[in-house]
Parts: C-alpha cells; sequence; structure tokens
C-alpha cells in the first residue's frame, strides 16, 4: 500500500512554497517521522517528516518545485521491508554466457565459424557500453548557447568561442548577435528578449531567488510604501552595562549555563520604554489604531537561508538568564533552518543588533504591521565629554525607526531617551523607574 507524502499547512496566510532538499533518494528505506524533504515558505524552512515507515517510491516533485499547500510530494511503500533496501541488485549474466560458450560445439573447419561465434558475445558489451562521444563533434557549445544559437539562426562558424578548448558559451553567441546587428541589422528572436535565458559566464552567475529573499524582498518594499517611516539617534555609553557583565559573567555562566549579553539589557530597557509610549508598541490596522499591552519582543537573527525575525513571547515576564537563553535557542534553531510559523509571528516591537556584523549607524526598516524597530550597533572607545572632562568611553549609537502615521517624533525621540537612562543605568530596569 503506497502514502502519499503532501506539502503540510505552513501558515493561515500561505498558499504556496518551494521544495528544498530531499534527504533521502528514492528506493531508499524512511522511519516514520525521518525528516524526508525541506520545504521553504515565505518566512522559514520547515523539515517535512515521514508519515509512514517503508520504501521512497517515487518523487513527484524536485528541488526548486513550487508547490502548493496540500500537494503530492512523493509516494512511500509502507508494505516494503528494510531489507529490500540492502538487497544487492542482480549482476549481468557473465557467468552463463561464458558456461553457454563453453559448452557450445567448436567447429573443425576453424577460424570463420569461430570469429562468428565471438560477435554475439561482443554485441552485448558494446550496447551496454553506449556509443562513444564523437571525440570530432564540431560544436563545442554549452546547452544553453545551443539553443540561443538555433534560435538566432547563427552556425558554429559564426560564433568566437571564449570558454576553456574555445567552448561557446551564452556571451559569446551574444555579442555574435551585437556585430551581425551593427554590420546588418537583423530581426532578433523574440525568446532572446522574453525568455531571459540564463547566459553563462566566468564573472557572472544567475541564481533565482529563493521564496524567502522574495519575501524579505516584498516585504521591505511593502513597508517603504505603507508606512511613514522616520528614524531618529542618540547614543549610549555602554560604561555600567560592560562592568556589571565584567562582575558578575562567571558566577552568572556557572548558575545558568549562557553567558550574559547584551540582548537582555536592550529587550528589558526596550519594553521599559514601550509602557511609558505605547504608541510605539502598536500598530495601525485599517483607520484604527490597535494598542497592545503585552509585549511580544522580535529579534533580527541572521538564518541559514536570510535574515528572520523570531519572536521572544511575553519577554516582559522573563528574567535575564530566561531572554539570554530564549535568544541563544532562537538563534541557534534560526541558523539550522529549525524555525517554525510560531515562532515569527505575532512579533509587537522589534530589536536589530547590526553590532555584531561590525555596524556603526544604520537606519533599521520597518517589520510590518509593527510600528518601531530599535538598531544596535557596534561598541567603540569615542572621546566624550563627562563632567567637564574629555574622557574614552565605550559608546554605542542607537537608532529608533517608527511609523510617524502614529508616533510623534517627541515621543520617539523620548523612547530613545528612556531607552538611553535604562542602559546607562541598569538598576533603573530592577527598580522600574
Amino acid at each position: 500500500m503506497s502514502v502519499t507524502l503532501k506539502v503540510p499547512s505552513i501558515g493561515e496566510s500561505i498558499r504556496e512554497a518551494t521544495v528544498g532538499v530531499w534527504k533521502k533518494g528514492e528506493g531508499d528505506w524512511i522511519q516514520l517521522d525521518e525528516p524526508l524533504v525541506e520545504i521553504e515558505s515565505e518566512k522559514a524552512t520547515l523539515e517535512v517528516p515521514a508519515p509512514s515507515s517503508g520504501v521512497l517510491k517515487k518523487i513527484l516533485r524536485h528541488q526548486g518545485d513550487t508547490v502548493a499547500i496540500g500537494e503530492a510530494l512523493a509516494d512511500i511503500d509502507e508494505t516494503a521491508r528494510p531489507a529490500e533496501k540492502t538487497a544487492a541488485p542482480a549482476k549481468p549474466a557473465a557467468a552463463p554466457a561464458k558456461a553457454a560458450s563453453a559448452s557450445a560445439p567448436v567447429p573443425a573447419n576453424g577460424s570463420q565459424s569461430a570469429s562468428a561465434a565471438q560477435v554475439p558475445a561482443a554485441a552485448p558489451a558494446q550496447v551496454a557500453a553506449g556509443p562513444a562521444p564523437a571525440a570530432s563533434d564540431p560544436v563545442r557549445a554549452a546547452p544553453s548557447a545551443r539553443k540561443l544559437m538555433a534560435d538566432a539562426g547563427l552556425g558554429v562558424s559564426d560564433v568566437q568561442g571564449s570558454g576553456r578548448g574555445g567552448r561557446i558559451q551564452g556571451l559569446d553567441v551574444a555579442r555574435a548577435l551585437e556585430s551581425r546587428q551593427a554590420a546588418a541589422p537583423v530581426p532578433v528572436p523574440v525568446t532572446l528578449l522574453d525568455e531571459r535565458t540564463p547566459m553563462e559566464s566566468a564573472l557572472e552567475r544567475v541564481v533565482p531567488m529563493t521564496t524567502l529573499r522574495k519575501t524579505i524582498a516584498r516585504r521591505l518594499v511593502e513597508a517603504q510604501h505603507t508606512a511613514a517611516i522616520l528614524t531618529t539617534f542618540n547614543e549610549i555609553d555602554m560604561s555600567a552595562v560592560l562592568e556589571l557583565r565584567e562582575r558578575h559573567q562567571e558566577r552568572f555562566s556557572k548558575q545558568h549555563g549562557i553567558k550574559l549579553g547584551f540582548t537582555s539589557f536592550f529587550v528589558k530597557a526596550a519594553i521599559d520604554a514601550l509602557r511609558a509610549y505605547p504608541a510605539v508598541n502598536a500598530e495601525v490596522r485599517g483607520t484604527n489604531i490597535v494598542y497592545k499591552d503585552h509585549y511580544d519582543i522580535g529579534v533580527a537573527v541572521g538564518g541559514g537561508k536570510g535574515l528572520v525575525v523570531p519572536v521572544v513571547r511575553e519577554a516582559d515576564r522573563l528574567s535575564f538568564a530566561e531572554l539570554e537563553k530564549t535568544v541563544a535557542n532562537l538563534a541557534v534553531r534560526a541558523k539550522e533552518n529549525r524555525l517554525q510559523m510560531s515562532d515569527l509571528e505575532g512579533g509587537t516591537f522589534t530589536i536589530s543588533n547590526g553590532g555584531v556584523y561590525g555596524s556603526l549607524l544604520s537606519t533599521p526598516i520597518l517589520n510590518p504591521p509593527q510600528s518601531g524597530i530599535l538598531g544596535l550597533h557596534a561598541i567603540q572607545k569615542r572621546a566624550v565629554v563627562v563632567n567637564d572632562q574629555i574622557v574614552i568611553r565605550p559608546m554605542m549609537f542607537v537608532a529608533l525607526s517608527y511609523d510617524h502615521r502614529i508616533v510623534d517624533g517627541r515621543e520617539a525621540v523620548q523612547f530613545l531617551v528612556r531607552v538611553k537612562e535604562c542602559v546607562e543605568s541598569p538598576d533603573r530596569i530592577l527598580l522600574e523607574v
């Protein structure tokens, strides 16, 4: 009996996905719930498990194919047994042929019959080997170049190959067409313009965008077009946080099994500021403003296939250690493409730390439908004035991008000042003052 592997339901608003890497091939034995194939949606990459144990009978959709939710991906034969996988395939019957030739009577009249007897033995070997490629094949061209040449009516003699050994590539065909048009303009086949056939080149690579990358591009453009994005900046003296981390790092790590980083400080500071300025935690929904009294903070991380923003649920109820553990776990799962749709939905505010990559200053883009995003940057020692004296302090630029439709400039500036005050005096976070 065959069982069909189907594209699972990924999310309420998702209608299609892209088939990723198959982890098993046709004929392989698979176990129940064993990951079989990756499915890339517009928000994350998910692994589809086997619905039953058996042999992967036939793969119906391959890597790169776009599939709809519920569409069949493969057939699994659940009546097969594991032994069928390890059974050695039958070898060509060379021994019987040898025995037949040995048992066949040898004619006494010699060479002609003997040579005739050798023909049947040689013929199967030739068929098995297949026709040898013609070494003198005059057309040394890539498949895409052959198609372009055929569409344009060009011969091999019309194109000068620039590849290894004179191999003709797509760009060579394009150059030949340009030369022909310069000499005497001719109609260019529509396929050259409309199909956009990828041309091979040592200097260029044509790679289709992944579903996740398409979604990132679409949402970023959507944010620019639908929200009135404005950014305000400030800088934070990180001395107090660095001193606090250095003083308690060893004990914190031993007690909680994780290092005390910067993320938990900024999450706590952001929540404090969001309580003071709730418009930054709100969203525009139609002609209404929806104020949210819960604090689900998205933390942007670089995933295995692009930037994703997993959400820390009820971050206001978590301790410093719980925040660090949650963010670390989400980051690992993002890099391993193991995030679920539930990990990415429902955030109210986002924190993006470009400083881990060395960014000194940036203007983050909103994560729709949120109305605020806090950008963190690299810590850099700079000369600053403190109590009328020039001192060296570890400073960080911070940026708040906000939706000016519901967040006024005064609120945005005060929000960022509140974050600055909390980070520069971490005791304020604990005392909530």
